[in-house]
């Protein structure tokens, strides 16, 4: 990955990520908003990228959200923990050094 203004460097300053398990695909889609919604910046759908349906069920239902701070990062858990009932979700772990990956050719 490139350095800023380089491809992927977008993709570099997501690095605060949240893995979360749920059993409940809506569950997912329900993350995948709050995630958007927690974003403070401008490509928000960096931060839900890799979270399709068949990439939940392969990593055994388990989504990594990232984030491009770590203040976006807990409005996401707290919006989360306050919107969503406790025994759908829960969080697995969290980093402060995962960057997101590109998930699709650049055009």
């Amino acid at each position: 990955m490139g350095n800023a203004g380089m491809p992927g460097s977008d993709y570099e300053r997501y690095r605060f990520s949240v893995t979360c398990h749920t059993d409940d695909l809506a569950v997912v889609y329900c993350l995948r908003a709050l995630c958007q919604f927690a974003s403070d910046d401008v490509k928000p759908q960096i931060g839900w990228g890799g979270t399709k349906e068949h990439e939940w069920r392969a990593a055994g239902n388990r989504i990594t959200l990232r984030f491009t701070s770590s203040t976006s990062r807990d409005h996401f858990l707290n919006e989360a923990a306050r919107l969503l009932p406790a025994n759908t979700w829960r969080e697995v772990s969290r980093s402060d050094n995962d960057p997101a990956r590109r998930q699709r050719p650049p055009h």
